[in-house]
């Protein structure tokens, strides 16, 4: 009759141990182009909503606008290049709207697309307009990410809705509080940068919120 082996009292580890440090390169973060760009083309847009520079100078800002832009644009391509398909969906967006805002300025400023005077009011409206059935669409679609995402951009339409109502009431008031909401939301994506980063450098992430709908 055979003797059975002695049994190893040395558990087997099917997964590393918790501790054990992690080998090979973090996770690419794309969002660290990302939420630095909607940081700054988004401060910039609330604080001429606001009217830290007058509306002849508006254009002071458009620099900073389309930078933003591009990095937006940035983060999209290398978000789809490692297959992030809703984070590269999501700057393009965004970079579309920089981009398209700045030459909008741009060209009432210069008139590039012969709009006359009494369009230009009517041409912003379908600027907001059109927007803001985006952002909105961006709201739904969130509603199965981290609550936060839906924060953001529910924050962003209400930006727009308050923008849309200060140029058909011709309101300073309408126009910052915009401006304020805007401000609001670029709190909320610096939020998102600090934990992007602390993921980036081998920490954890900040609390995000449980999505709103699940399943």
């Amino acid at each position: 009759m055979a003797t059975p082996s002695p049994i190893s009292e040395k558990p087997v580890r099917l997964v590393p141990p918790s501790e054990a440090p992690a080998t090979g390169p973090l996770a690419a973060e794309p969002s660290l182009i990302a939420l630095p760009s909607f940081i700054v083309g988004a401060v910039a847009f609330g604080m001429v909503l606001i009217g830290v520079v007058p509306t002849t100078v508006v254009g002071a800002a458009m620099p900073i606008v389309l930078t933003a832009g591009l990095g937006m644009f940035v983060a999209a391509i290398w978000s789809a290049r490692i297959g992030q398909s809703a984070p590269a969906g999501i700057s393009a967006i965004v970079g579309s709207f920089f981009v398209s805002y700045a030459l909008l300025v741009l060209g009432l400023i210069h008139n590039w697309y012969g709009i006359p005077l009494t369009a230009i009011a009517d041409t912003q409206k379908l600027f907001t307009i059109a927007w803001l059935v985006i952002v909105t669409m961006l709201v739904l679609a969130t509603l199965r990410m981290p609550s936060i995402f839906a924060l953001l951009f529910t924050l962003i339409d209400a930006a727009l809705l308050l923008n849309l109502l200060s140029i058909i009431q011709t309101s300073a008031n309408l126009s910052k509080a915009a401006g304020w909401v805007t401000l609001a939301a670029s709190a909320v994506v610096v939020y998102l940068f600090f934990s992007s980063a602390s993921h980036a450098t081998g920490g954890k992430e900040l609390p995000m919120g449980p999505p709103i709908l699940r399943g």
